[in-house]
């Protein structure tokens, strides 16, 4: 359990996804500029990383590695990401057409989000098994919703702010972005196993 909360909250705070990889950037600035629209997004996300890095794991584990088909890793990564992005749209569009349409084309192109592909090749360079592979893609699920909620935040903050005209829109949510980002970096020098023996001992 101790294992499983340190991946976790390495992956979720000191190793942000999109705030110390810079991975899924396109859908993180366009899809930030409400909170509810950013939401959708995060929940979609953590979802699709939760699922798909288990399975893939299990692919590469138990089809790939034995069968020496190491090569086709990128093709059936992507092939399980595009099936459950696919399942999550189907389920959006019934049951919230409002945040399908306020999605627009961002929805499906979590597919090649490279956050999520990302993710799964982390796994496999990591040496992670089963159960650190789901920690892992829950913990960039969740730090990667948590960036983009904060995002959506602040941009809904300074909409009203007087913004100099060269900076409004996409330069100032590159600028705080980058800010977003040297604050995740404070974390690196913390060790998550002190987070993790920390809820241990509470749990006791």
């Amino acid at each position: 359990m101790g294992e499983f909360l340190n991946i976790f909250i390495k992956s979720a705070f000191i190793e942000n996804m999109v705030l110390a990889y810079f991975l899924g950037m396109c859908s993180f600035l366009a899809v930030s500029k409400t909170l509810s629209t950013a939401t959708g997004l995060g929940m979609a996300v953590i979802f699709v990383l939760g699922i798909t890095m288990p399975i893939n794991w299990l692919i590469n584990e138990y089809i790939l590695i034995p069968a020496e088909l190491e090569f086709l890793r990128f093709i059936l990564f992507i092939a399980v990401i595009a099936s459950t992005v696919q399942l999550v749209e189907m389920v959006v569009e019934k049951f919230s057409p409002g945040l399908y349409a306020a999605l627009g084309i961002f929805l499906p192109l979590i597919t090649v989000n490279c956050a999520i592909l990302g993710g799964s090749l982390f796994m496999v360079s990591r040496e992670y098994n089963l159960s650190e592979s789901i920690a892992f893609g829950l913990g960039g699920g969740f730090g990667w919703f948590l960036a983009i909620i904060a995002l959506a935040a602040i941009r809904e903050r300074i909409r009203y702010s007087n913004v100099p005209p060269a900076m409004r829109g996409l330069g100032m949510a590159f600028l705080i972005t980058g800010l977003m980002g040297i604050a995740f970096l404070s974390l690196t020098g913390i060790d998550p196993a002190v987070f993790a023996g920390w809820s241990g001992n509470v749990a006791e």
